[in-house]
């Protein structure tokens, strides 16, 4: 059997995605094999051992191969002397074997795992970081022209790259160099979402020193979520059931997505303020024990944490739950009619393809270049915005969560939205760009 080498980077968001990518091959070729290397993380991104036995035991066609970081080119090495090794899939942040990779005559491809306009940023983050020679951070107020993209603020950068002098933006910097290395890059989008920047990165136009390999846009791509999720997922779903159509907000920021006490109660006045119907996935604040913030939080102390008699105030139009709710689910039930998201790229195809417009309240990461691309460019979200400091105010809280159902604008929004819901259909049955060059000319016969 055909085997075909997948390799993501540490942490849940990574191993799914890669997990996702490794169901849709083996949809399309059932005859070949998933080997999924994991590794262990310099750092605690929680534990993926019951994800992997569970993937394992419903998808007997994914391997998964664990190994410590140093021995990675050993193994490769190992897999490639059997001639039935095909192909070498790395997440974008895990660029290094490619050398590898090229000494073996394996192809590997480059999997990113957000969208083609973040692609079309770091392609060109190379060509900004030779035309600007201070720190994004110090140039607050400066846009940037990428192509295929709306303008970006300095402010909108993703975090890593804010310092250039970081090890963080040193890495970033070597990525962006190296992938276009690959034999191609995979991007988790479809078509007619992202247009403007897949025909940039595609012409050429992001890579300014070096050709541009292939990319194959192979999205939505949204995780399969087993059933209902249990007793706490029964919860959310039977709330719903008893809510009118399209009435409720649905508030949730991933699984890193911690806020302050003060801001949990400005959420909680804005929520109460605007009248609206809400389900409200309110996580424990975060520590200020740096040991501990790749670690999931305990269950939030609601009553310590919220207004005094807020929950018995919003009982009837209100569910605040703990920690955790089954977002794709939850997005798809027909009461939920808006969703204030971290602008996290799994959540906003989840949203797209459930039909769901949004208000973007970015968090870390590349999220708030997300909410530019959301906001300017695909216009189907609004932004939150932050207070001097950074607080978001109960007034703008109870602002955005009802101007989606209540303007001219948020209709606009909605209409559109609605049409790419479709259009999420549509790629998801025609499965993508899957046959990328490595299935292509009779390779996947057993």
């Amino acid at each position: 059997m055909k085997n075909v080498v997948l390799y993501p980077s540490p942490g849940m968001g990574h191993l799914i995605s890669m997990v996702e990518l490794g169901k849709l091959i083996v949809e399309h070729y059932p005859s070949l094999c998933i080997t999924i290397l994991t590794i262990t993380a310099p750092f605690d991104t929680g534990a993926t051992g019951s994800y992997i036995s569970a993937v394992s035991a419903t998808t007997p066609s994914i391997n998964f191969h664990h190994l410590p970081v140093t021995p990675l080119p050993q193994a490769l090495r190992a897999i490639s002397g059997n001639s039935n090794f095909l192909a070498l899939v790395i997440d974008f942040f895990c660029t290094p074997p490619l050398t590898v990779a090229e000494q073996l005559k394996i192809p590997a491809y480059c999997f990113f795992t957000s969208s083609s306009a973040g692609l079309a940023l770091f392609h060109y983050i190379p060509t900004l970081h030779r035309n600007n020679a201070q720190s994004f951070k110090d140039i607050m107020n400066t846009f940037h022209q990428v192509p295929g993209l709306p303008p970006i603020p300095s402010a909108d950068m993703p975090a890593p790259l804010m310092d250039r002098t970081s090890k963080e933006y040193e890495s970033f910097l070597y990525y962006t160099t190296h992938a276009p290395k690959s034999a191609g890059i995979i991007v988790k989008t479809f078509e007619s979402l992202e247009p403007m920047a897949l025909k940039a990165v595609r012409d050429g136009l992001c890579v300014t020193d070096g050709p541009t390999p292939p990319v194959f846009s192979i999205g939505p791509l949204i995780a399969t979520q087993g059933g209902d999720g249990g007793e706490h997922g029964k919860k959310c779903l039977k709330w719903l059931d008893s809510q009118p159509k399209r009435s409720v907000v649905f508030l949730c920021f991933g699984s890193m997505g911690l806020f302050s006490e003060e801001q949990l109660k400005e959420i909680a006045v804005g929520l109460e303020r605007s009248g609206q119907r809400f389900l409200w996935v309110v996580r424990s604040p975060s520590s200020k024990d740096q040991s501990r913030r790749f670690l999931a939080p305990p269950d939030p102390d609601l009553g310590s944490l919220l207004p005094d008699g807020f929950l018995e105030r919003t009982q009837e139009r209100g569910l605040v739950v703990k920690s955790w709710a089954p977002q794709v689910a939850v997005l798809s039930h027909i009461s939920v009619g808006r969703f204030v998201t971290h602008c996290g790229w799994n959540s906003v195809l989840e949203a797209v393809s459930s039909g769901v417009p949004m208000v973007g309240w970015p968090l870390y990461a590349e999220q708030r270049f997300n909410k530019v691309v959301l906001v300017e460019e695909l216009k189907i979200a609004l932004a939150m915005e932050e207070s001097e400091g950074g607080l978001v105010t109960a007034i703008e809280v109870e602002k955005q969560v009802k101007e989606l159902m209540e303007t001219e604008k948020g209709f606009s929004i909605r209409s559109r939205i609605t049409d790419l819901k479709e259009e999420a259909r549509a790629a998801i049955s025609d499965g993508g760009y899957v046959r990328f060059h490595i299935l292509n000319n009779d390779h996947t016969g057993s």
